[in-house]
């Protein structure tokens, strides 16, 4: 079977890549942009380069350079 397939089919199958991919993808943030929950836990955590968030007893976060 060496046929390829038409222009048609070609596009069928393209647009059902492109609906499974929407179905799929995972929900994004109201803003449309979506934060790793690794990258979230590090923010609070204080984990960076060039500075600190220090968790304080009454709640609440401050950043600290």
């Amino acid at each position: 079977m060496d046929r390829s397939p038409s222009a048609d089919e070609a596009a069928a199958i393209a647009a059902a890549i492109e609906r499974f991919q929407a179905e799929t993808a995972p929900a994004g943030t109201a803003d449309g942009e979506m934060i790793s929950p690794w990258y979230r836990a590090a923010l609070v955590e204080g984990v960076g380069a060039k500075g600190v968030v220090q968790k304080h007893l009454e709640g609440g976060f401050e950043w600290l350079s």
